[in-house]
């Protein structure tokens, strides 16, 4: 008799453990499909980027998410998989994406150059932030364009929706028009320096700070280092200003994170984000170990292979959310927003390349 409760004591973590492990397991079979088709989307993306000569599998990859979406819409089946792409598999590349910040090569830029970074950055985010409220946006989708559009484009917005409670609508939504005015600046920047007159370590240097995907930099910093034949040099300055804007996303997160705290209703006693998410935590993990020195050449490329995998496969899931039917209810203002960041982005890092020089 006395022996039944110390039975049963032990018993029940047991079950639970069984419970859980079981629901684990469920999980992982309705999350396959979607990995599935997943994975064959960043695989054609990858075959694409290859016959498209040098274009990004990941711009690829939202596009065909996109184009499916749309004319063949995935069944429910699908969705389980398809949301682990869009947001476990696409944090976790945000964390690789550490391993490809070199803190000397930044700090080697110079303090003209950084402060250029950082006036991009703050100016970038204060003023679409402000353009934003008085469009009528709400916060949420107001901090997600301001960040996007100023740090790195959709795995900013990565970050920033880990620590905001924004709608999936406003971040599918800041993912495609971060592709569309991205994309756009791949060609257009590049005329605009030599129309201008820029040499070509400015144009460079206007490009990584200007642009909002780090693909985007590399492909129109490649166009500006094909012009000048300079043999690489220029795509360095390029990505390596890019990098730094990079290293910003975890500072600004924690303040995005402390920010969303006091501005929500919520009580205390609510399960709120945390201030730094644990991909964030990664992040910076990663751009402690790529410092040290201790990851050789094979190391990093095999590293930076498996953060494009990652990404792309979250870049395609993210584009089957993009919807022809979402977009047109979307209004003009999200729209005037991303444009107004763009046209002020490009703007304060212009003026900063004249400065620099």
């Amino acid at each position: 008799m006395t022996t039944a409760p110390e039975d049963t004591a032990v018993a029940v973590p047991d079950a639970d453990r069984r419970v859980g492990a079981t629901r684990t397991l469920g999980g992982l079979r309705t999350a396959v499909p979607g990995l599935a088709l997943c994975a064959i989307a960043t695989a054609a993306a990858f075959v694409l980027a290859r016959l498209l000569g040098g274009t990004s599998p990941m711009l690829i990859a939202i596009l065909l998410g996109a184009v499916l979406a749309n004319l063949v819409p995935p069944p429910a089946t699908f969705e389980p998989g398809i949301a682990v792409a869009s947001r476990r598999l696409l944090r976790i590349g945000v964390a690789l994406l550490g391993l490809q910040l070199l803190l000397p090569a930044v700090l080697a830029l110079g303090w003209g150059t950084l402060a250029v970074v950082v006036a991009v950055v703050v100016g970038g985010i204060a003023g679409t932030l402000a353009i934003g409220k008085l469009l009528g946006l709400d916060w949420p989708q107001r901090i997600l364009i301001a960040c996007s559009f100023s740090i790195c484009g959709a795995a900013a917005a990565a970050a920033i929706d880990g620590v905001v409670s924004a709608r999936k609508k406003d971040l599918v939504t800041t993912v495609a028009l971060v592709v569309v005015f991205g994309t756009a600046m791949i060609p257009l920047l590049p005329a605009a320096a030599s129309l201008l007159g820029l040499d070509p370590e400015q144009g460079g240097m206007w490009a990584g700070a200007a642009i909002h995907e780090v693909a985007q930099v590399v492909a129109a910093g490649g166009t500006l280092d094909t012009a000048a034949a300079a043999g690489g040099g220029v795509l360095a300055i390029a990505v390596t200003v890019k990098l730094a804007r990079v290293a910003l996303l975890a500072p600004v997160s924690a303040w995005v994170a402390v920010a969303a705290r006091r501005r929500s209703d919520a009580p205390v006693s609510a399960q709120r984000p945390p201030i730094v998410p644990l991909f964030l935590v990664g992040f910076m993990a990663c751009v402690a170990v790529r410092t040290t020195g201790i990851l050789g050449p094979n190391a990093l490329d095999f590293a930076r292979t498996i953060q494009t995998l990652l990404l792309t496969a979250a870049m395609f899931a993210l584009g089957t959310g993009v919807r022809i039917a979402v977009l047109r209810g979307l209004g003009w203002r999200p729209i005037v927003l991303a444009a107004s960041a763009t046209a002020l982005v490009t703007g304060i890092s212009f003026a900063g390349v004249l400065i620099v020089g």
